[in-house]
């Protein structure tokens, strides 16, 4: 991977050279493929880069963790997918694995025990709750978000799956911005609509669809950023401020994308 003076080096290339890294960054399916969400991809490399984090990825032998083919159904193919993917960061050594998709994170870390896969995974969200923590990250006053209203929207598997709210939120706090809360948050947030392999089907009758509805609440808020910490959910909210052609003061950003622009 590169973006201008990025340099990002794969577990392979580690390997070969005898050395492990601190965390394996896993990428997913949509950091890697999706055009909008390689632009986190990036700026999470650019975070890690700055503040000396010794990090790789797996490149072309990381594969789909499966969450996919279970939410779907197919129990079998997510077997397989990840016993391949158990192979190959067991045959690395692998103990540490930060991922900015929340399904990945929860697949990764609840489901892959079951077959064999033990490793430390965190979200990036609480990665980078930690680094500010540690003041490894310095935030530049919060430079462009200073004083901006920005409200959070809580992805299904990191919230109510895993119990993560305050991480995101500190991390925002953290940008000095006026974080204002949806009228449905944390245990009470409402989904995008894309979870449980719902992203790839198309959506059934009834009279509103739940990403306009997730996006309605949000604009409630008056707030010009809508912050996301999942790929899913940053589609069908981007989808849906395109819908209340609110694109051009309205913008969905992934925490990372936040963090880089104002270190």
């Amino acid at each position: 991977m590169s973006d201008n003076n990025l340099k990002v080096l794969t577990m392979a290339e580690f390997a070969a050279m005898g050395q492990q890294p601190e965390v394996l960054f896993w990428v997913g399916c949509a950091g890697s493929f999706d055009d909008r969400y390689k632009n986190v991809t990036v700026a999470f490399c650019k975070i890690l880069q700055k503040v000396g984090v010794s990090f790789a990825v797996l490149g072309m032998e990381e594969g789909c963790t499966g969450d996919p083919a279970r939410r779907a159904g197919n129990d079998f193919l997510f077997q397989m997918q990840a016993m391949n993917n158990i192979q190959v960061l067991d045959g690395y050594g692998i103990k540490n694995i930060v991922t900015a998709c929340p399904h990945c994170f929860n697949t990764l870390k609840n489901e892959y025990p079951v077959l064999g896969g033990n490793y430390n995974v965190q979200h990036h969200s609480t990665f980078l709750q930690q680094l500010i923590n540690e003041g490894r990250i310095t935030l530049k006053g919060g430079g462009e978000f200073r004083g901006k209203r920005i409200t959070y929207h809580d992805s299904c598997y990191l919230g109510r799956a895993n119990e993560i709210y305050e991480a995101p939120r500190e991390v925002l706090q953290a940008l000095d911005a006026e974080l204002v809360e949806m009228k449905r948050s944390k245990a009470k947030g409402l989904c995008c609509g894309a979870g449980g392999a719902q992203m790839f089907k198309e959506a059934e009758h009834g009279s509103k669809e739940i990403f306009i509805e997730r996006t309605e609440e949000a604009l409630e808020t008056e707030a010009k950023t809508i912050a996301v910490a999942c790929p899913f959910c940053m589609t069908m909210l981007a989808d849906g401020v395109k819908n209340k052609e609110r694109e051009a003061d309205v913008k969905v950003l992934d925490l990372a994308e936040l963090v880089a622009a104002s270190m």
